[in-house]
């Protein structure tokens, strides 16, 4: 037994470990190490700080066809379920599709498989279609010009961040959930608590607990008091027995959290990406193509990249691809930044190129576990972009690219502050 030990632990050891530094200076692609594990093949091994060693799937093609099979599940308490996220904390977050106690932290559909997975999912379908989404849009328009009005009229340079990244989406989640915005500052810091890669599991799992009793207080009142929003819709379904309390609760606390907290980076991050490639900010500026402006967002979120521990799957039976076989009980990382930088699929696809068509990019997953919000958070970033920039035309850093503070701390990539001038 001991040799047969000693040979696995040898034979992990070849593979690299995982996660992987992005390299110094190139804040906007993925890690290098990520390229070579493509040039080795579609399917390669690494190795996580646990001693596992699941399959890295680099390619696109691989991608869309392992996440629309149903012999992957995104259980985390499968064995076999790779947790790269272990060398800090034994939970994750919604970003993450993973979480090492998800009835517990109110992270629960997004770690389900079919059936039970479609059934709580179809609970908040309804607030995200796209007509819904395109309703919203005056009331999105109006939150972003406020926040333009109070940006121009305060310090001059000033935090982005601060003064418009975040506040936006928090004001939009707020709306579209009922949540008082005038407790977004709990919120935050409990989001923050949970992703920030140097919390304790207890500080997480009690950052959890604080939203988790938040937010049922509020559906509590929202049963009594309903509004025309998504946590009185949830109420409701509590009252005539579709839902849990937990459930409803479980809800509310990711769509809360993932409401804001992605839509708040990539809002950051594609304003930094587009100072560095003023080529391209000058397009997005000029143009009054609504067509051309969502064309770009899909562009940038092809191009950027906000989880950093990719899509998560274990398999639980044999499967056949790309000439490896995945054994049942064996783990996946699904690189959805390396997707989307096919270049099978999108030629020069480390270029930002805003006319490129990217509309068949992973970023928001594929399959049944497609991000719930994508119709939102497109939404959201097309009325920022194509405002943003036209009514700050002088919009510039304040600072050195070097001396800006991503992310690298946390679960979900971004940046901590933007300081900007105009």
């Amino acid at each position: 037994m001991t040799n047969i030990v000693n040979a696995a632990n040898a034979e992990a050891s070849e593979f690299p470990e995982f996660p992987m530094p992005r390299a110094h200076g190139c804040p906007f692609d993925p890690p290098p190490a990520f390229h070579a594990l493509r040039e080795e093949g579609p399917l390669t091994r690494v190795r996580l700080r646990d001693g596992s060693t699941p399959w890295v799937v680099t390619r696109y093609a691989e991608q869309r066809t392992l996440l629309a099979d149903p012999r992957l599940s995104v259980l985390p308490a499968h064995p076999g379920f790779p947790r790269p996220e272990r060398e800090y904390a034994d939970t994750a977050t919604a970003a993450d599709t993973g979480d090492g106690d998800a009835e517990a932290h109110g992270l629960s559909f997004i770690n389900m498989d079919d059936p039970e997975h479609a059934r709580l999912r179809r609970m908040v379908t309804g607030p995200f279609t796209i007509k819904r989404m395109e309703a919203m849009r005056p009331a999105v328009q109006k939150i972003v010009d406020d926040r333009i009005d109070d940006l121009l009229a305060g310090p001059n340079p000033t935090d982005l961040v601060e003064a418009f990244t975040l506040p936006v989406p928090s004001l939009v989640i707020c709306e579209l959930l009922g949540v008082p915005y005038q407790d977004h500052a709990f919120f935050q810091a409990n989001s923050k608590a949970i992703i920030t890669r140097s919390s304790t599991p207890e500080q997480r799992s009690e950052a959890h607990r604080r939203l988790g009793g938040y937010l049922g207080e509020l559906l509590d009142a929202k049963h009594d008091q309903p509004g025309e929003d998504v946590l009185s819709d949830l109420a409701a379904k509590v009252r005539d027995g579709a839902l849990t309390r937990q459930e409803a609760t479980s809800m509310a606390v990711l769509l809360l959290f993932a409401g804001h907290e992605t839509t708040a980076n990539m809002i950051a991050l594609g304003t930094l990406a587009l100072l560095e490639h003023p080529d391209q900010l000058a397009r997005l500026r000029e143009s009054d193509d609504p067509a051309f402006v969502a064309g770009a967002v899909e562009e940038l979120l092809r191009y950027l990249h906000i989880p950093h521990l990719g899509m998560r799957r274990v398999a639980l039976e044999d499967i056949e691809v790309a000439g490896r076989t995945i054994r049942a009980g064996e783990g996946l990382l699904l690189l959805n930044e390396m997707g989307n930088r096919d270049p099978d699929v999108f030629p020069g696809a480390d270029r930002l190129d805003l006319h490129r068509d990217a509309r068949r990019h992973v970023t928001f997953s594929f399959g049944v576990h497609q991000c719930l919000g994508q119709p939102l958070a497109r939404m959201e970033l097309q009325v920022v972009y194509s405002t943003l920039y036209k009514r700050i035309p002088t919009l510039r850093l304040a600072t050195g690219l070097e001396q800006i503070p991503f992310k690298h701390d946390s679960f979900v990539y971004g940046v901590h502050e933007l300081p900007v001038a105009w």
